[in-house]
């Protein structure tokens, strides 16, 4: 099984309700940080990417037919390359709420995850997303309104920059089925579209925001 979808946005750009919606469409299981916090062994191969070792893409994802957020969203590119039929899709939102959600969720948690009573596994990926998101495309810096807000329109016109027109979709799942069924070539289901991870869900699965 190849990768039929690919994410590029970053988190907090609704990728865990288009995660859902690519699985209701077909599309799943759909790779996102959830199945790697749920799958220990997944963990391993960020932990080599981190370390600046190489990896096979058919093994990190096999069994998934798309992925969305990070860590897979980091490596978009390599991606794209190494399933050249699949689709990607750039999740996006206004750039000053994803800053307000990133801030009070992502940048909060790797500011404190190392304190945190952390699963050991769950530690470790946020110690290699660190290594890999957090250096490469932050430079480091999670605090920042404006490192924060230029990496976010950087990654957009970076995608944009580098994928035809017909092979990528920018989206805001504040849009709904109409945009992403369209360009899938998929049926819009009667349902409305799937909305996840507000930020209490985000704190739910680590056991609580942190005071």
């Amino acid at each position: 099984m190849a990768l039929e979808v690919i994410g590029s946005g970053f988190g907090r750009t609704g990728t865990k309700s288009l995660k859902a919606a690519l699985e209701r469409l077909g599309y799943g299981p759909c790779h996102h940080m959830h199945e790697v916090a749920a799958n220990p062994e997944q963990v391993i191969h960020w932990q080599k990417l981190a370390a600046g070792e190489g990896v096979d893409w058919d093994t990190v994802f096999a069994g998934y037919r798309s992925q969305v957020d990070w860590p897979g969203a980091h490596v978009w590119r390599d991606l794209a390359r190494a399933f050249p039929d699949a689709k990607v899709v750039h999740t996006t939102r206004p750039e000053e709420k994803w800053w307000a959600s990133f801030d009070k969720t992502i940048g909060k948690l790797m500011a404190r995850y190392a304190d945190l009573p952390l699963p050991p596994h769950i530690r470790d990926i946020l110690t290699a997303w660190n290594g890999l998101a957090g250096k490469h495309t932050f430079g480091g810096v999670l605090d920042d309104r404006e490192i924060g807000l230029a990496a976010f329109r950087r990654r957009t016109e970076e995608v944009r920059d580098a994928l035809p027109a017909s092979r990528l979709l920018v989206f805001d799942v504040s849009e709904g089925w109409g945009p992403l069924c369209a360009f899938l070539g998929t049926e819009v289901p009667d349902e409305p579209f799937p909305h996840h991870n507000l930020r209490a869900d985000f704190w739910e699965v680590l056991g609580g925001e942190p005071a």
